[in-house]
């Protein structure tokens, strides 16, 4: 067989294409870094940056002056003479609140909607003869207000006879259950615990049935329990999250009823399950409102907001309505100082107009992954450092000398939790001091400390369970708080991390590492 030629045309077709596939093989950008595992749903994604919900306890127990009832109240007792549900959900929409969750049957076994599984209900009480629905007003009015509407509904029931018989109770669960789930439109949370009291009937309640229904009758719903599997508590109803909290978290290690508060406090840098914790707390002392309490100050709701949502958490803040159906003025009053409080500390971001620089960028200098991109408060963009760097680094040019006392960051959730310890440095007096340490970000932490006054700061990243992403940084000025995090909370959280079995930390300032027990 002859030797076969290609023509000076050919050879010229060649001659162009190989050119344009080496040119366009130079111009195809880098893709991002590959996610750490786990990761968030897109659920737990709108739930985790909505940040805070509305807890409403309300029932007999409102008009009894208890907190658990005994199941025997008689209905005639709910009587509310002005119950608004349309005031609760203005009171939670002009006070930052992006979801309402009620009590919809406490462990007294009182429905605040009409079941057709028991009488003891509202249409066996007085009010509006027995026609009244409290959870299809606030579904309406939760709708009206662009809120989220979440239920609770009780496991414990100290009214229904057939708790105490397994396969009975579960079926009368799930059946309530399934009322709420396909009556009220969308449910984006649904509420359960594993409260009971001493001396209770034994129960095995069928949680995975009952998670596996929720999720197919309302998919989009986060589960909050006390191992999940959306959400999990975060161990104490004071709304403190640990100083140190992970998103991750081992399902298989927690049983509902059963919390390991250092556990649920913390999470776990090594879970293979995301699970973020929620902190639940009142504004007043008990759950029900009582006419002899007084609520919390709007400076201790800053506190626990700080503790909470600012250390990776959402917080979920309990306003129970009073007897007359409506939210109390007193009360009003608070939210409505939390929320001006609030706005005065983080509408001005004093690093907003900084010049942002890193020790090194991704892909070689590619904006999507430059470190201008920390100035803008979104999880979607993102400094990325050129993989495998020896140091992660930031730098902030703040243009002029400035004073600030509070820190904020947040990492791109959607990618992973990947940052474990950090810190911030300031030029003083001509040279880099140490501002504050912190350990785990997450999607959003706050940091508090003495004042400090400069024009250079640089954040730089200790360790981290990959490369680390940071999506924003903000410094602002809280002249409201009376302590920073250097407290004694925060020695009590530090001294209960010497009781969690310590980790080994996959890197170390960008180098693999093995055998090493990393300090947390």
């Amino acid at each position: 067989m002859g030797t076969k030629f290609l023509s000076p045309l050919h050879l010229s077709l060649l001659t162009i294409s190989t050119l344009c596939l080496s040119s366009c093989s130079l111009s195809v950008p880098l893709p991002p870094p590959l996610p750490i595992l786990p990761i968030p749903t897109a659920s737990q994604l709108r739930w985790q940056q909505s940040e805070m919900a509305m807890f409403l306890h309300f029932g007999p127990n409102t008009f009894t002056d208890s907190e658990w009832g005994t199941g025997h109240a008689d209905p005639s007792v709910f009587a509310p003479s002005s119950l608004d549900t349309r005031q609760w959900a203005r009171t939670a929409k002009e006070n930052g609140f992006a979801r309402m969750v009620l009590t919809t049957k406490h462990h007294d076994g009182f429905c605040l909607w009409p079941s057709a599984y028991t009488n003891y209900s509202v249409k066996s009480s007085p009010w509006l003869d027995g026609e009244g629905d409290v959870v299809g007003d606030l579904a309406a009015a939760a709708e009206e207000f662009g809120l989220e509407l979440g239920l609770y509904l009780s496991p414990w029931d100290r009214h229904e006879p057939c708790y105490g018989d397994t396969q009975k109770y579960n079926e009368y669960y799930l059946g309530q259950m399934t009322e709420l789930l396909t009556r009220y439109g969308d449910v984006k949370e649904v509420w359960l615990d594993g409260a009971k009291g001493e001396g209770a009937k034994y129960m095995d309640y069928y949680f995975d049935r009952w998670f596996k229904l929720i999720h197919q009758l309302q998919p989009n719903a986060i589960i909050f329990s006390d191992d999940g599997p959306d959400s999990r508590w975060v161990g104490d109803e004071a709304g403190f999250a640990g100083s140190t909290c992970w998103s991750l978290f081992n399902i298989s290690d927690v049983e509902i009823g059963h919390t390991i508060e250092e556990y649920s406090e913390q999470g776990d840098p090594e879970g293979t399950d995301w699970v973020p914790a929620e902190c639940d707390v009142s504004i007043r002392p008990g759950w029900f409102w009582h006419s002899s309490e007084k609520p919390k100050s709007a400076t201790t709701l800053l506190e626990i907001y700080y503790r909470s949502v600012g250390r990776n958490c959402l917080l979920i803040l309990n306003v129970p309505p009073n007897t007359t159906g409506l939210i109390s003025d007193e009360d009003l009053q608070v939210l409505a100082e939390f929320t001006n409080i609030r706005t005065a500390i983080f509408s001005v971001n004093l690093a907003e107009n900084a010049t942002a620089s890193s020790s090194s960028v991704r892909g070689n200098g590619d904006t999507r992954f430059d470190a201008s991109n920390v100035l803008e408060e979104s999880i979607y963009s993102y400094w990325s450092p050129k993989e495998g760097s020896p140091e992660w680094v930031l730098y902030l040019n703040l243009g002029k000398s400035i004073s600030f006392n509070v820190l904020q960051l947040q990492e791109p959730i959607q990618m992973g939790q990947r940052v474990i310890r950090f810190h911030l440095d300031a030029i003083v007096d001509g040279e880099y001091k140490t501002v504050i340490n912190g350990t785990t970000i997450g999607y959003k932490r706050l940091l508090r400390f003495p004042s400090v006054e400069t024009r250079f700061v640089r954040l730089i990243i200790d360790e981290a369970r990959a490369d680390p992403l940071i999506s924003f940084i903000g410094l602002f000025v809280d002249s409201y708080s009376t302590t920073n995090d250097l407290d004694e909370d925060d020695k009590r959280f530090s001294s209960k991390i010497d009781t969690v079995v310590r980790r080994r930390w996959p890197r170390q300032h960008g180098h693999f590492f093995i055998g090493r027990i990393a300090e947390m």
